[in-house]
């Protein structure tokens, strides 16, 4: 009967690499806009979390019927309405006898009593991370542990919604009320394992944000998000050929909206950083130093070369330029590398413009909008 259960987790852990890089982008923004950086255990306990829902996912469906064309269960009712029906079924299928504790033992072999141990086990550890990390009250414990073996419930009996003629598992209300139970004992459990744990509400309490590094996936995020942005109107203002549409775009988004919002943009306001400039407040030429560096040198380089391949300059010309701006982007390449692997190193527009990134307070957001 074990291998029942290791078939489903071992396609968990499988499956876990891809789950984890869907969650990644998600879990990175949520983290830097409540908290402002990433902390290694809060990240860990997540993703421990979605290993343990996605096993606990996979060991209710699978194994799955060879097609979805599959023959109804050999059942009178989709669904057990009886509480505590698993004690008929237990002594009816164990050779368990009350007077005589020797017996007890062929309970560890019996189908019956190993099913009920398996859905109080499966929702412990739900439990503890609802009290753990989510700092829930029994009450909400109690809840969402009931709203997860619902949906475990209603998954099996629907056939997967409907992906499925039939039902390959039924509804069993001994099931709710033993993942129920299994959730309040991992609650109960998680305040004595908490006693040899950090505290999650205590993780930031000595964190000075004012002088934190902001990480290159805090910029990249919120650089992936402005083109993200500006990449449709960029698009349309090409194809009704707007004259200079390209540089119209990043005065307008990278140098005029982050002097009037302090150096915020939509990216960076989403990861919580800012523009720092060597005053309270970011000045235009700080602003048009960097991102004249960055986006209209560098980036207008190969926006140029793109451009000069649609109206189809000279072949030679074209060669020629190609091979400059291939020299150019690889010695930008290097000098972003060597940035990325000793952090005393300064990008070379930053440092040009006196610029730099800092994490902004919670407050500090509230009142400032890009």
């Amino acid at each position: 009967m074990l291998d029942f259960y290791l078939f489903p987790i071992s396609y968990a852990f499988y499956t876990f690499p891809i789950a984890a890089a869907l969650f990644t982008l998600p879990f990175l923004i949520v983290q830097y806009r409540r908290h402002g950086y990433i902390h290694k255990y809060r990240a860990l306990i997540l993703y421990l979390f979605l290993l343990y829902l996605m096993n606990a996912f996979y060991l209710i469906i699978l194994p799955l019927p060879e097609s979805i064309h599959n023959s109804p269960p050999k059942a009178e009712s989709y669904a057990q309405w009886i509480p505590f029906h698993f004690v008929t079924d237990i002594v009816r299928e164990t050779a368990v006898r009350l007077a005589s504790p020797s017996t007890y033992i062929h309970l560890l072999k019996e189908r019956a009593f190993l099913q009920v141990v398996f859905n109080v086990l499966l929702t412990v550890p739900f439990g503890m991370f609802m009290r753990h990390y989510f700092r829930t009250r029994w009450a909400v414990c109690l809840l969402c542990t009931f709203g997860l073996s619902l949906f475990f419930e209603i998954t099996q009996v629907t056939g997967i919604y409907g992906i499925y003629d039939y039902p390959y598992r039924l509804f069993d209300v001994d099931d709710l009320m033993m993942n129920a139970l299994g959730g309040m004992i991992g609650f109960v459990f998680a305040e004595w394992l908490g006693r040899w744990l950090p505290r999650i509400d205590k993780l930031d309490e000595h964190t000075n944000l004012s002088q934190k590094r902001v990480s290159y996936t805090q910029r990249g995020i919120a650089f992936l998000f402005d083109w993200a942005i500006l990449l449709p109107p960029f698009a349309v203002l090409s194809v009704v050929h707007v004259p200079y549409s390209y540089v119209l775009i990043v005065v307008s988004y990278f140098i005029v909206l982050p002097y009037m919002t302090n150096g915020l943009t939509a990216g960076k306001w989403l990861v919580r950083i800012r523009l720092k400039g060597q005053g309270d407040r970011i000045s235009l030429r700080e602003l048009t130093a960097r991102y004249g560096l960055l986006y209209l040198l560098a980036g207008g380089a190969n926006v140029a070369f793109i451009r000069s391949g649609v109206h189809a300059i000279s072949p030679i010309l074209m060669m020629l330029f190609a091979l400059v701006l291939f020299i150019f982007n690889l010695a930008i390449a290097i000098h972003f590398l060597r940035c990325l692997f000793n952090r005393n190193r300064r990008l070379i527009y930053e440092e040009k413009s006196g610029t730099y990134h800092i994490i902004t307070a919670k407050s500090e957001q509230a009142r400032t909008t890009p």
